[in-house]
């Protein structure tokens, strides 16, 4: 088997407190477990998760040996101050973006960018009273890895917030990955509800529940499609709530032997 999972760290930090543990965070990715990991809103060297690199991090933690970090803001979007990051920024530049992480080996890796809305959208801040505030979109990308000898390709995304527009993101990133090495698994916060992302692409959801917001989930904001994946090659799925973010992470068990197998004939029932 192998383990695929899809994090929104909410920049490493507790809902309880607003502070970024790097030990919470490796102690949560322990949890998870993953073969692959797909992280999103994911820091490094931001003054605000003390400077920590969240990539490493969570690399250490699940042994992983090869995985991609993308860039995409410097800041926080939404405060003051906040720009997007060139796509090659200095060491120690402060950045966060998305990651893909794994500890299968990757034949190749390839960055797909999705653009961003313009203008400024309402976005609902789970406070207490709820308030809203208006703020602009964030470039948006698509980091993905073809897993040497398992079969699969598999990306990672960050959809943006605004409706409509994360459709068309989500209607790009499948006409993309529709050409690359099959079965293929989408993973991420796609910012679409339930069946939503189904629908649209066509792909099968490998786990269902409500991830958003963490404490007491209503909607499910994040996904696991997979185009080209039997149902008997299919394990264990979970929604797993864990110490800090506002969304819970999935994760979902894919038994790659059996991607090349054809599916077991049904028995005929015995006669009496």
């Amino acid at each position: 088997m192998v383990r695929f999972a899809t994090f929104n760290l909410l920049s490493g930090r507790s809902l309880a407190d607003g502070r970024a543990d790097p030990a919470i965070l490796a102690d949560a990715v322990r949890v998870l477990d993953p073969d692959v990991l797909a992280l999103q809103e994911v820091d490094r060297h931001q003054p605000r998760s003390g400077g920590a690199d969240q990539v490493a991090v969570a690399a250490a933690a699940m042994g992983a040996s090869s995985g991609r970090f993308v860039p995409l803001v410097r800041g926080t979007p939404g405060e003051a101050g906040w720009r997007p990051t060139p796509p090659d920024p200095a060491e120690g530049e402060p950045a966060y973006g998305i990651a893909l992480l794994s500890r299968r080996p990757v034949r190749s890796w390839r960055v797909l960018r999705l653009g961003r809305a313009r203008g400024r959208y309402p976005v609902l801040l789970p406070t207490s009273p709820p308030r809203v505030i208006w703020i602009p979109d964030e470039p948006r990308a698509a980091v993905v890895a073809e897993l040497e000898g398992a079969g699969v390709t598999v990306a990672a995304t960050h959809l943006s917030f605004v409706p409509g527009v994360n459709v068309l993101q989500l209607r790009r990133l499948r006409r993309a990955l529709h050409d690359l090495a099959g079965p293929r698994l989408l993973m991420g916060d796609f910012n679409l509800p339930g069946s939503l992302p189904s629908r649209v692409t066509g792909w099968r959801p490998l786990v269902t529940g409500p991830t958003f917001p963490a404490p007491a989930p209503r909607l499910q904001i994040d996904h696991v499609l997979a185009e080209g994946v039997p149902p008997h090659a299919l394990g264990d799925s979970e929604v797993v709530h864990l110490p800090l973010s506002d969304h819970r992470a999935l994760v979902v068990d894919l038994d790659v032997a059996a991607l090349s197998l054809p599916p077991e004939p049904l028995q005929a029932p015995e006669r009496a």
